[in-house]
């Protein structure tokens, strides 16, 4: 009996060791803090609160981090605002039942400040979701205080963002001032109580971001989102509190949300075969998302170059910000509606004289007001109302209309919903003669392709037989006329001569589906070869003023030119009036696609870009020094850098370049052509050219590569200075990191790649220089590059430091810019 009773108090004793001992792990009671450098971890291990410093900072702070994660990863921060500066920090309860944070000097850095009135017997525990939850003994199954409630910038499994429009209380991230500073950010992540509810993303509580109306299923203002939970998300609307939680279905995966210092909402999944997070961008995905980018009544598409526009039958307001690329002040209705003006003159709404434009796949404009009624009434009850500009009904909303100004439309290329824009009839009917000149020519067509038809046969037959006397007719001409003193010692026969009917088999006879884009002369097409090989199609259009000897001439002067850093050309086609050049393929398009866009700069790493930034300066040391002749590109910028599929850069479009002989190092011309941003200011003002202006364009570009930002659009409101002048003052201020692309700054390769940033900084500042004496040559860029030139000389005074008033192309270019023809006018 006595070993009984001695065996079941051993067990009662162990019993209570242990749960002694798993308090201990994961809680913290009146009588248990945590010291610096001291941690509690959660029962499953997957986190721990405690001390941690982020890099090249010295502070310290109070946090939960993932516990099994070489990575450090922070997810809560306590005393966000109040950094630690030593190591002399202690979280506990103090006396009044409050989590606190206090220094050496026990001095409150943080609290949770609540209300308990049973401080003795409250305890703080970290959860298994990584919540910290602060309770007491008198309710248990409620808490005090938890960590989810207060919420730093991350949002992991089970956590709930919400608003309770009752009490006003909102559960929001917040995002941090930087990767290394988590004190309180610019931008807000949080469920807004509109009409209907929507997420949004504020900054500085100004509307940055917005997912558009929650229908029940999806926010049908994000692109991709087609079904309700997805990805593990939920959201309840039905009742306040409204709120989203997120719930992962595969154990396996280890995910969470981040809101990062520049305002995106990050998905970060753990890659255990890298050791590392990717990263995912589910919703601030183009320029597009950004709230209102185009203004009141204009619409975005991230599909165009130019991404804003206005409604049909609005104008811009302010048509010198919206040539800057500033769409702010949006557009205004240049003819009035048809029931205001009936109004005006005493006859009520007009109902019948005013009409809908149907727009497809648009993300909504904010603020609907929502009715219940049925799609078939909602047109008659927006048309009604003469204050109703547009409706839209979604079966799981019901109607939306909206009065006032329309702003935040996006066109979507997949999902959205149809958005109907209220317009005065004279604007519908407009396009109503051309439906009927359209029908006309359709019938008119269909005769002419009957006596075409007849014809063709024997013209395809008689074209098969004298294609090959063409061609040699075509050397012989070329050839002839290419004799003598002026002659540059090349033969066609070096150069394929396509012939009409491949280029036209390749491109599907230039449909406008394989359209590239279109440039200054003429439009590019995609196309096939016969052997498989992909092709850009250059063909000049007719106003391009080129003759056959001129066009020769240029063709066969680029096609001398061979280097990986050059876009190459494989050939070309004269017949007739047709004058079409022939290029390799460029699948990745421009630099500018990848660099300017939000959704796709994140592919550009620093050692993608420095490669990028090395390969253009040995194609520009090439035209210099090593072609011959040599060769002034003078119309240098992102747009005209293309890539190939491992994202190399090459040099296009020479439709301005020149061609300098013997020892010519300079050039006067009285017709200034170029992109405005790019151009040096001796070529702007007295139109001197020289290798020193490629230098220049170079600097600027490499500030842009650098930066992330459009020189030619780049506007600093406080300063009122240019990209050029912006990196000059921070440059002279010693502060030259504040230009640096926060992509790259908040790279986990950033500190290793630093001083290779900095290099590339100066490299650029000495190379937009004001006067062209100073700037260096590209094989001196080249050394300084690859740091040979350990000492570089401290820049001057950058040129064009104030914002232009013009920033656009002397001539409307478009960004896929395949190599061009040279320029043989007169120096």
């Amino acid at each position: 009996m006595g070993k009984t009773i001695s065996c079941s108090v051993l067990l009662a004793l162990i019993s209570c060791f242990y749960l002694l001992f798993a308090t201990a792990l994961d809680t913290i009671t009146p009588s248990k803090s945590i010291k610096d450098p001291d941690v509690i971890i959660s029962q499953n291990g997957v986190f721990r609160l405690g001390f941690f410093s982020l890099a090249n900072s010295t502070n310290r702070y109070v946090g939960i981090l993932y516990n099994q994660i070489p990575v450090q990863t922070v997810v809560w921060v306590a005393n966000r605002n109040r950094p630690l500066k030593d190591s002399s920090g202690i979280l506990n309860i103090s006396d009044d039942g409050n989590l606190v944070v206090s220094n050496g000097k026990a001095e409150v850095l943080w609290s949770s400040h609540v209300n308990n009135t049973a401080p003795n017997a409250t305890t703080a525990q970290l959860l298994d979701s990584g919540n910290l939850v602060l309770s007491n003994g008198e309710d248990g199954a409620s808490s005090l205080w938890e960590s989810f409630e207060d919420p730093s910038n991350a949002f992991i499994e089970t956590m709930k963002i919400s608003t309770d429009v009752k009490t006003g209380r909102k559960v929001e991230l917040k995002s941090w001032k930087s990767i290394d500073d988590p004190s309180d950010g610019n931008f807000s992540f949080g469920i807004e109580p509109f009409n209907i509810r929507e997420l949004v993303i504020r900054n500085n509580n100004q509307l940055y971001f917005r997912s558009g109306p929650w229908n029940g299923n999806i926010f049908i203002g994000l692109k991709y989102m087609y079904t309700d939970n997805l990805d593990g998300f939920e959201v309840s609307t039905d009742k306040p509190p409204y709120y989203m939680t997120y719930e992962s279905s595969n154990e396996s995966m280890l995910i969470y949300y981040e809101l990062d210092s520049q305002g995106k909402f990050v998905e970060r999944e753990w890659d255990a075969g890298k050791g590392d997070w990717s990263k995912n961008y589910p919703i601030i995905q183009t320029d597009c998302d950004v709230y209102g980018k185009c203004g009141a009544f204009g619409i975005c598409d991230s599909m165009k170059r130019t991404i804003c526009s206005c409604l049909k039958g609005f104008e811009p307001r302010n048509i010198e910000e919206w040539s800057r690329g500033n769409w702010s002040s949006g557009c205004f209705r240049t003819t009035p509606l048809q029931c205001q003006r009936d109004n005006n003159n005493g006859n009520g709404a007009g109902q019948g004289d005013d009409g809908f434009l149907e727009m497809k796949m648009m993300k909504v404009p904010v603020f609907p007001a929502r009715s219940s009624i049925i799609n078939g009434e909602c047109k008659d009850q927006c048309m009604k109302n003469c204050s109703c500009m547009a409706y839209a009904y979604d079966s799981g909303i019901g109607c939306m209309m909206w009065s006032g100004d329309l702003i935040d439309v996006q066109k979507f290329s997949t999902g959205g919903v149809d958005l109907y824009i209220r317009m005065p009839s004279s604007e519908l009917d407009k396009g109503k003669s051309s439906k009927i000149i359209v029908i006309t020519t359709v019938i008119a067509g269909i005769v002419v392709v009957i006596t075409i038809s007849a014809l063709f046969l024997w013209r395809r037959m008689a074209k098969h037989k004298g294609r090959n006397r063409k061609r040699k007719q075509l050397k012989h001409q070329f050839c002839s006329e290419n004799k003598g003193e002026n002659s540059i010692g090349v033969k066609l026969h070096q150069l394929p001569v396509i012939n009409f009917e491949e280029l036209a088999t390749a491109t599907n006879n230039f449909n406008h589906a394989k359209k590239l884009g279109q440039g200054g002369f003429g439009p590019v097409y995609r196309g096939t070869l016969d052997d498989g090989n992909e092709i850009a199609v250059k063909r000049l259009s007719k106003a391009s003023g080129q003759g056959l000897k001129e066009f020769m001439n240029e063709v066969v002067v680029i096609s001398k030119l061979q280097h990986r850093n050059l876009v190459r050309l494989l050939g070309c086609c004269v017949e007739g009036e047709e004058k079409i050049l022939v290029y390799e393929y460029m699948p990745n398009k421009s630099l500018d696609t990848f660099l300017f866009d939000p959704a796709k700069q994140y592919v550009l790493d620093w050692r993608k870009r420095f490669n990028i930034i090395e390969g253009i300066s040995r194609g520009l040391l090439y035209l210099h020094r090593d072609s011959r002749p040599k060769i002034i590109h003078r119309d240098l910028k992102t747009s005209n850098i293309l890539l190939d599929k491992e994202l190399n850069p090459k040099i296009s479009d020479f439709g301005l370049a020149k061609i300098f002989g013997g020892d010519e190092n300079q050039a006067n011309t009285k017709r200034v052509v170029g992109t405005y941003g790019y151009m040096p200011p001796e070529y702007v003002m007295q139109g001197q050219f020289s290798e020193k202006s490629d230098v220049f364009s170079f600097g600027v570009l490499l500030l842009e590569v650098v930066s992330g930002r459009r020189s030619t659009s780049f506007y600093n409101n406080q300063y009122e200075l240019s990209l050029l002048g912006y990196a000059w003052k921070l440059w002279r201020e010693g502060d030259i990191w504040g230009i640096v692309d926060k992509v790259i700054l908040e790279s986990e390769s950033y500190s290793k790649n630093e001083k290779e940033i900095w290099r590339c900084i100066h490299v650029g500042l000495l190379c937009v220089q004001e006067f062209a004496k100073d700037r260096p040559t590209m094989p001196t860029v080249v050394s300084m590059l690859n740091s040979e030139i350990s000492n570089l000389n401290n820049p001057k005074q950058s040129a064009f430091t104030q914002t232009p008033l013009i920033t656009q192309d002397v001539e409307d270019r478009f960004s896929l810019n395949y190599v061009t023809l040279t320029d043989f006018g007169g120096r």
